[in-house]
């Protein structure tokens, strides 16, 4: 017997390069920032981000998204440095993507796919897992030809006449009957959920929404003691969570949901809906806002208008600005003066001229959670009086 042979079964990490558009009006500060969320995207995937390519143009090329000088850099950089995949900070078109793929040879993906891709290894109820499948088939239809490229190779001859568009037209039928069968299920679900909802007795309903990556399921662990997972990195919550929280004699439900994003695929957003259900029917909104990050006020835009798509916008509202223990003062390299950055004491004033009541807190080093509790209790408590004026024993 000749000794055993043992192999390394660990998955290698993929090598990415980024490439990203800059377009007039955009700051470099802001493409910066984008990339540097496209890169924390990757890693969560799983891969690991060698080198960015950006290239300052009016509009994205309309057949190759970059232009051709640049795409000939990015495919000498791959094929040097043995790089597995090339990852665009926007959606690609079929075309585009067919293009891209003849000139670099490798693995192409944009942000869309990535994040479905993501929300793909995070999904773990029927429910997400169902929304996912859902939106990577609505993905999936319009790019159809590209995964039939290989048959290009095939010539004309006896029994060689359109295998491909066969095909094509026999997968594009297979993926239209099962996202029917999604559509279904997912409806199915819906009124399942629905019915939990009503189940639920008349508590005050409380909803933490935000961008991804703020903290919300941190907060949700401290309020509800809990043990909901949380994680540094992108999209770690996927599926509604809702927990009964009690601060002094006062109860109410708090549910965590899935973080928002730019630029988050439609087909997402359109599958996801049912999941945010909970923020639609939502009496209270915390919105939770990372003020370490350089680039936090932007999120809040982005989480606003999200919440307008959702017709959720004008809820009543707690600003919970997180991580103030992670608080750096911005300095803004294009100022020529020499004006003093932006403290988290000069911030905290300019806010409070907001009528939106807002709070400044660390969820994990527990400052100004007491403070928190004190400002959510009395919004509930107001809730509770104008829906049950007749029920004085809570308070």
């Amino acid at each position: 017997m000749g000794k055993k042979k043992f192999y390394d079964t660990a998955i290698k990490p993929e090598r990415a390069v980024l490439v990203g558009v800059v377009v007039p009006g955009e700051r470099e500060d802001q493409t910066k920032e984008y990339l540097d969320e496209l890169s924390f995207l990757v890693e969560t995937a799983g891969g690991i981000v060698e080198k960015r390519f950006t290239q300052k143009m009016q509009k994205p090329e309309r057949s190759t998204f970059v232009g051709t000088g640049k795409l000939e850099e990015i495919a000498a950089y791959v094929q040097s440095e043995e790089i597995d995949i090339v990852v665009f900070d926007d959606e690609l078109s079929p075309s585009q993507l067919r293009n891209i793929e003849n000139v670099l040879k490798v693995k192409i993906l944009d942000r869309s796919n990535l994040i479905l891709d993501i929300f793909a290894r995070r999904a773990q109820t029927a429910q997400a897992k169902t929304q996912v499948e859902l939106a990577q088939l609505q993905y999936l239809l319009p790019r159809l030809t590209r995964l039939w490229t290989h048959l290009e190779r095939q010539k004309g001859g006896i029994g060689m006449r359109g295998p491909g568009e066969t095909q094509i037209e026999t997968d594009r039928r297979i993926i239209l009957t099962k996202i029917s069968l999604l559509k279904e299920r997912l409806s199915s679900i819906d009124r399942q959920n629905e019915t939990q909802r009503k189940n639920r007795g008349q508590l005050i309903r409380v909803a933490l929404v935000g961008y991804t990556n703020v903290g919300k399921s941190t907060i949700l662990n401290m309020l509800a003691k809990s043990e909901v997972f949380a994680e540094n990195k992108l999209f770690a919550t996927l599926d509604t969570t809702v927990r009964k929280v009690v601060i002094d004699n006062l109860p109410f439900l708090l549910s965590d949901t899935v973080g928002f994003i730019r630029k988050l695929p439609h087909h997402l957003v359109e599958c996801f809906k049912s999941t945010l259900d909970e923020v639609r029917e939502a009496d209270i909104l915390i919105h939770v806002v990372d003020v370490s990050h350089p680039n936090f006020e932007d999120q809040i835009i982005t989480v606003n208008e999200t919440l307008k798509d959702l017709g959720a916008r004008d809820k009543d509202t707690i600003m919970v600005f997180n991580k103030i223990d992670a608080y750096v003062p911005a300095v803004d390299e294009n100022e020529e003066d020499e004006t003093q950055p932006m403290t988290l004491q000069d911030f905290k004033k300019s806010w409070m001229s907001h009528q939106t009541p807002a709070i400044f807190i660390s969820a994990t080093e527990k400052e100004n959670i007491e403070e928190f509790k004190k400002l959510l209790y009395d919004k509930v408590k107001a809730q509770h009086i104008s829906r049950y004026p007749y029920d004085k024993l809570l308070y």
